[in-house]
């Protein structure tokens, strides 16, 4: 007993003393324009110690036993850097390097990287090297990620992920430099997204995770999260003009206002606007426009970075709307023709965000952010025809006025829990949205209400707090864990009530997380990541059916590996499984949603990128799906929930030339429960290429360049034509776009 207790005493001894050593400070800046770089990974060679520099691009060791050690200093689009630094005792030794950009390729993709951030490397990768000249374009880097558009352009899109049917975004958590896209207890559906007011010239990266691990990350957060980040300053002042089939018009410029560098604080602001107009391929017009404008003023100190953004929006738009097969192969209309005429809307969005990043110091920092916005939506749909309504049709509307702001503010402090690099991070936050006449009433032609279904105010507020604690066990080993806290409070104002009438919900939830990574060698990493998520259900539901599950709780767990298999090809490997409490299921001709009961999930991705030659690079990725309801066990199938995607492409690059052939394909997948219908997949080939000569770039981009016929949007609805006298059930489809041609030309200033 006493040796044990002998051998404990010297253990923690040994753990814990801390003996004669020193520090390494690293700053990575740009070596063009002399800006910090954020995300560059610094290992010391002969420690086999990692880090990743912060906001600031600060890296830093500590706790190193004197002696001569080499820095290697590796980023995305950067050459690789080697530096020596004599390590002293007691003291800091500080480095400052400049790295030199370079076409991006696969040798700098590192795997040894923070847990959080598996995936980031390929995003920078997809960016460089895939057609993005659209939100959409944004969306689909996401690995498994699919979306339809069925309004007309101007609605948020359908979005699909891990054999979810997301609708418009109740489970995938969408952020622009941290404040929320989603809307909850939308008038239109739970979690919806329009992230149409996103330029995507002033996007720099975009962050995304699959499944519910990440702490920052809380409602909706189920399948995954995406999270875009917009440039602190223009690289080039610009304007640039796209035309295209179908009277296809774009036209977006940017301009710096400011940019000033005195004394080592960098000030910076500049302003992009955005004008989209076209008429589709459809037989009516769609008449859509959207206007955006975006700004942006950023400053940075040695110690303090402020940022604060500005951004105007607004769109309107017409749309066929979708139609039944029986339609088309009765001959009543083209595939690309209109059914129910009126069908349309219009969407404004103004936001304000601030963030502020604080290093306390060399441990320590707080980030702050501060959001707010307004909105205003209006959509007219028909699903059904003249099944509800025999005389003036089945037309509704769905409309709404809101005000959300919210903040967040995290504190993170690295230290040394004995000799092993450590960080704890704590945040806490709130959101509250505010509606006033959310509506659904069924309409005709656009003016007059003939039958009102809904109308009330919403007050609804999340308050949120977490813990998180990330652990180096070992240069190999890494451990990260937390546990997160949120409330909510629904209010509803039910307006058509004889009598108004209050109706109030609260419930809380506990998520905790679990990520585990293990570089197996320098070109291999395990990963294990598990955790609990969730999204929320609509104030309107949870405050009236009394029972339901406010907050329906998501399990899940990944296991996967990032594998270099050489130098110039990259490969990731996935399996996961979900469990959700409460599956929604969206009812058309009723514009609502309900409780479908629980669900499970699970599958594999495959995801490969390579740099076949010095010139040509590839990218594949396969995602299989298993989607099951388990409240039955018989019609147990998940409505469109895709069981097979994969996408890919190559990209050629010579000089100022580039060229990028890619496919797109979406699996049969089932429409209803059963599978009695099936919702037809697709496969899709696009082309862009592009040219720099002095200070214009040539653009040219090809949608569906084999001409595929393709439903974009497919749903199993019940409807009665006007000359039916008996409703039929069946797929009510949106074509996808044909052949479809637009040339761009950019010039720099």
């Amino acid at each position: 007993m006493i040796r044990t207790i002998h051998a404990i005493i010297f253990l923690l001894f040994s753990v814990f003393s801390f003996g004669h050593t020193g520090t390494i400070k690293v700053q990575v800046l740009d070596g063009q324009n002399k800006r910090t770089l954020a995300g560059v990974h610094i290992i010391v060679d002969e420690l086999g110690r990692d880090e990743i520099t912060d906001l600031f691009g600060v890296g830093l060791f500590q706790e190193i036993m004197p002696a001569q050690y080499h820095l290697t200093i590796q980023f995305i689009g950067y050459n690789t850097y080697n530096a020596s630094v004599a390590v002293v005792d007691g003291e800091t030794q500080y480095l400052t390097i400049y790295l030199e950009t370079k076409s991006i390729a696969i040798e700098e993709v590192v795997i040894k990287s923070p847990i959080d951030q598996n995936l980031s490397s390929v995003s920078a990768l997809d960016i460089e090297t895939r057609p993005t000249n659209s939100t959409q374009d944004m969306l689909r880097i996401v690995p498994g990620l699919f979306i339809a558009q069925h309004a007309g352009g101007g609605k948020a899109e359908q979005i699909f992920l891990r054999g979810f049917d997301i609708d418009h975004g109740t489970d995938i958590n969408i952020a622009v430099d941290g404040m929320p896209v989603n809307m909850v207890s939308h008038a239109h559906g739970q979690g919806y997204a329009d992230l149409h007011f996103l330029i995507p010239e002033s996007v720099d990266r975009v962050d995304f995770g699959k499944g519910p691990y990440r702490l920052e990350k809380g409602n909706l957060a189920t399948a995954g999260y995406v999270e875009f980040k917009t440039k602190r300053f223009l690289d080039e002042d610009f304007a640039k003009a796209e035309l295209g089939m179908f009277n296809t018009r774009r036209f977006v410029s940017g301009l710096t206002l400011l940019n000033t560098d005195n004394q080592g604080i960098n000030q910076n602001a500049y302003a992009i606007c955005e004008f989209l107009g076209g008429d589709g391929y459809f037989d009516a017009s769609q008449n859509f426009t959207r206007f955006n404008l975006f700004t942006k003023y950023s400053k940075q100190s040695k110690s303090n970075i402020f940022n604060v953004s500005l951004s105007a929006f607004r769109s309107s738009w017409d749309a066929s709307g979708q139609i039944p097969e029986r339609a088309v192969q009765q001959g009543l209309l083209r595939r690309f023709g209109q059914l129910a005429p009126g069908e349309g809307g219009q969407t404004t969005r103004y936001n304000a965000n601030l963030n502020y990043v604080k290093s306390i110091d060399n441990q320590q920092s707080l980030k702050t952010n501060i959001w707010l916005g307004y909105y205003d939506f209006q959509l007219f749909s028909d699903f059904t025809f003249f099944l509800n309504d025999p005389i003036n049709g089945d037309q509704i509307m769905q409309k709404e006025r809101r005000f959300l702001y919210g903040f967040e503010e995290k504190y993170e402090n690295k230290f040394q829990l004995g000799q092993l690099p450590s960080s704890i991070y704590i945040g806490i936050g709130m959101r509250n949205d505010q509606t006033y006449d959310t509506e659904l009433s069924r309409t005709l032609n656009r003016l007059i209400v003939t039958n009102p279904l809904a109308l009330g105010d919403i007050k609804e507020n999340n308050v949120f707090a977490y813990v998180g604690h990330t652990l180096d066990m070992s240069s190999k080993f890494k451990l990260n864990y937390g546990l997160r806290y949120d409330y909510f409070q629904h209010n509803y104002f039910d307006k058509l009530e004889t009598k108004y009438s209050n109706n109030s919900a609260a419930s809380g939830v506990l998520s905790p997380k679990l990520n585990l990574t293990y570089d197996f060698t320098n070109r291999i990493r395990f990963y294990s990541s598990s955790g609990i998520g969730f999204h929320s259900n609509d104030t309107r539901v949870v405050v009236i059916q009394k029972g339901i599950n406010i907050l329906p709780k998501a399990y899940s767990t990944d296991i996967g590996a990032n594998v270099k298999l050489n130098k110039f090809t990259f490969l990731t490997l996935a399996a996961w499984y979900l469990e959700l409490e409460d599956e929604f299921v969206y009812v058309g001709d009723e514009a609502v949603v309900e409780s479908g009961g629980r669900t499970r999930r699970y599958g594999a991705d495959l995801g490969l990128r390579a740099d076949i030659f010095s010139w040509l690079y590839a990218d594949f990725d396969l995602n299989i799906t298993n989607a099951r309801s388990t409240a039955s066990l018989e019609s147990n199938l998940i409505p469109l929930a895709a069981n097979f995607t994969s996408i890919g492409g190559l990209t050629a690059r010579f000089g100022s030339f580039l060229s990028s052939i890619r496919y797109r394909y979406l699996g049969d997948r089932p429409a209803n429960e059963d599978n009695s219908v099936i919702a037809k997949g697709y496969g899709l080939v696009d082309v862009v290429v592009k040219y720099s000569v002095k200070r214009f770039d040539f653009g040219i981009q090809i949608e569906n360049l084999l001409n595929a016929e393709w439903n974009e949007a497919q749903f199993d609805t019940e409807s009665k034509m006007f000359n039916e006298s008996e409703s039929v059930s069946e797929i009510h489809f949106t074509p996808g776009t044909p052949f479809s041609f637009r040339g761009s030309v950019t010039y720099k200033f």
